[in-house]
């Protein structure tokens, strides 16, 4: 009996004392909340007004420069003129009513970047920055690589890149079911020579060479079509730069993979003497169809190319395949994910969404298998100041409902250029 009076003393003690824990907790629970809700809605009131003074000062900033055009219409020069429409337009975009917008962050950042262009080019220095920002010509390179899951190749192909840092990857992005990889780099065409003078070719060149020691083509399988290990490598003019200056990287890039590498290598966009696009060589390479179901698989099956390449042999190994490197305005990638396993609906889809189908201008597509039950839309923006992809999105979802089929939300495959020039500032101003 002792022993059972004790124990009931000893659990009474430990009651009272988890009972006190509980009223002391939801007591502070309860403050909790209340404090919580009071800062949240300071914050929320602190940050909205903040974000609505600042487009405030965009729009007021628009509105006097728009004024100043309509007194004199050669008050600025075409660049600025264009950058101020597009401030108009991503202020008008701006989803004031919908805060948790996945793009307000993309719209402000842009927005930014562009008062600084147009203030460094007026002459509205403040600091060092935006001087530079004055003088600012990027060279913006994509490398689409045919592999994603072998890993250490990957690993292989960045350390290569990591060696020239004045031509940094600004971004990566990996696709597993196409079992594809892009990679972003940029560098200054206006900084002072170093002892590699190009950095950005050199930088390119090093990852081509990396992928062809660590990848072999005619084990590559995936659901998006491609031409060889380094399936497609594209040169952009940024800020203040030309396409010419993008061409001139592009010819001297692939003149060193032609002959050095003795890969077949074409040119397309300003590259190439009669400006061939990228679409057309590709359809004379065979580039749209799957010979595996909806698979692209194995490196090429013929030893001779069917199309003389403008630098390089005429035949083309299993193991690298051939390379396609050109130079054009900016480019958007944008993908549409449809619900369905029905290829030929999609296809149908596609093709109406595109400019050669008598859809959207500018807009190219493909209709590609992405996992198991979804199909993709693949978009090509070849003016997305035009026609973006919120415009694609609108019309996917359109035919789609035709067909009665479901559609997810798109997605760009790289950041937009105000984000990969902001990337780029803020990676070399370390």
């Amino acid at each position: 009996m002792e022993s059972n009076s004790n124990q009931d003393i000893f659990d009474s003690s430990l009651n009272l004392e988890d009972a006190h824990f509980r009223e002391g907790y939801e007591e502070g629970h309860k403050q909790g909340l209340v404090s919580g809700k009071e800062e949240a809605r300071q914050v929320g009131l602190k940050t909205g007004f903040e974000v609505g003074q600042e487009l405030g000062f965009y729009q007021g900033c628009v509105d006097v420069w728009n004024s100043a055009i309509k007194i004199d219409p050669n008050a600025f020069s075409n660049r600025v003129k264009l950058f101020i429409k597009q401030m108009q337009d991503l202020i008008e975009k701006y989803p004031l009513l919908d805060p948790e917008n996945e793009n307000v962050q993309e719209i402000m950042d842009s927005l930014r970047l562009k008062f600084k262009v147009i203030g460094a080019t007026m002459g509205l220095v403040k600091d060092c920055k935006e001087e530079r920002m004055l003088k600012l010509a990027l060279a913006c390179c994509k490398v689409y690589i045919s592999e994603s899951r072998n890993k250490a190749a990957l690993e292989s192909i960045e350390k290569a890149a990591k060696l020239f840092p004045q031509a940094p990857i600004v971004n990566k992005f990996e696709d597993a079911a196409y079992n594809r990889v892009g990679y972003t780099l940029v560098t200054d065409l206006s900084l002072k020579p170093s002892s590699d003078s190009r950095p950005l070719e050199s930088a390119v060149l090093a990852m081509v060479k990396a992928a062809f020691e660590a990848i072999d083509f005619g084990q590559h399988s995936g659901s998006h079509p491609r031409l060889g290990v380094v399936d497609h490598i594209c040169f952009h003019p940024l800020a203040h730069a030309s396409v010419d200056q993008a061409a001139g990287i592009a010819q001297s890039l692939a003149a060193v993979v032609g002959s050095s590498l003795q890969v077949p290598t074409f040119l397309y966009g300003a590259a190439h003497e009669q400006g061939r696009t990228l679409d057309s060589i590709r359809r004379e390479l065979g580039y749209f169809k799957p010979n595996f179901g909806n698979q692209w698989s194995g490196g090429p099956k013929a030893e001779f190319v069917p199309t003389k390449p403008d630098e390089g042999p005429a035949e083309a190994t299993r193991a690298k395949g051939v390379v396609v490197i050109g130079a054009t305005r900016w480019v958007d990638n944008y993908n549409v994910p449809v619900l369905s396993t029905d290829i030929a609906a999609v296809r149908r889809i596609a093709k109406r969404v595109s400019g050669r189908g008598g859809g959207l201008d500018s807009v190219q597509t493909m209709a590609l298998a992405h996992g198991d039950d979804v199909i993709e839309v693949a978009c090509n923006l070849l003016e997305p100041s035009k026609v973006g992809g919120e415009r694609v999105q609108q019309e996917v979802e359109r035919l789609a409902e035709e067909e009665g089929i479901a559609v997810g939300k798109g997605y760009y495959t790289d950041f937009s250029q105000d984000k990969i020039i902001d990337t780029y500032l803020k990676l070399t101003s370390r």
